[in-house]
């Protein structure tokens, strides 16, 4: 059978509200849903769903991860935190629930569980360029310049519009000193339309 084309999201909506309906517990149909709704940023709408998803497919990692991303939108970190340590004890080798364990921690300030975490990320998934990024930024909070450089560098290969890595990567040359080195990821960085935060750019410009 051909599948249905719709015409937008919401005769897709209604579409999976009308399969829900014949069968309320279909997790993927909820899950669907929720991920719908978060394509319009309807959060209540979405984070409903997605806990009937959760509640009827207990296993559905990938909806703790959509989870934890409407609490990261609200400021929950702990919540965040706690939607994809349940989804990396559902699926332990997913690599988008490390990533962003990982983030979670370094914002929380826990370096060293973050870079645990991100190695984890990574490793499941190489080109997981968010995780590079952010472990590059982990490595700079350690002290560890020539790690965090080849990270950052490593993710910037995979994908070299990647703003945040030529952010990081700045940080890193501003630290060594290396002004002009740090001037052109700062350059990289606005090209891809990733805003530099001001104090960066404050003091490249003090430097040069």
């Amino acid at each position: 059978m051909a599948e249905r084309k719709f015409e937008d999201i919401e005769d897709y909506i209604a579409d999976l509200k009308a399969k829900s309906a014949q069968n309320p517990g279909c997790g993927n149909t909820h899950y669907n849903l929720g991920v719908a709704y978060l394509s319009k940023r309807d959060f209540m709408a979405a984070e409903r769903e997605l806990l009937e998803a959760v509640d009827c497919s207990p296993k559905m990692s990938e909806a703790y991860v959509q989870l934890g991303g409407i609490a990261m939108h609200r400021g929950d970190l702990d919540g965040c935190l706690n939607y994809n340590l349940l989804a990396s004890q559902q699926r332990p080798f997913f690599a988008v629930p490390w990533g962003n364990i990982g983030f979670v921690q370094l914002q929380k300030g826990e370096v060293e569980q973050a870079v645990k975490s991100l190695k984890k990320a990574v490793k499941y998934d190489p080109n997981f360029v968010q995780a590079l990024a952010t472990l590059g930024s982990a490595y700079f909070n350690q002290g560890e310049l020539d790690l965090a450089v080849e990270t950052l560098e490593k993710c910037l290969k995979i994908q070299p519009r990647f703003g945040p890595a030529w952010n990081n990567l700045a940080l890193c040359h501003l630290e060594r000193g290396d002004f002009a080195s740090a001037g052109e990821c700062v350059q990289k960085a606005r090209e891809s339309g990733y805003e530099v935060p001001e104090a960066v750019v404050k003091e490249l410009e003090d430097n040069l």
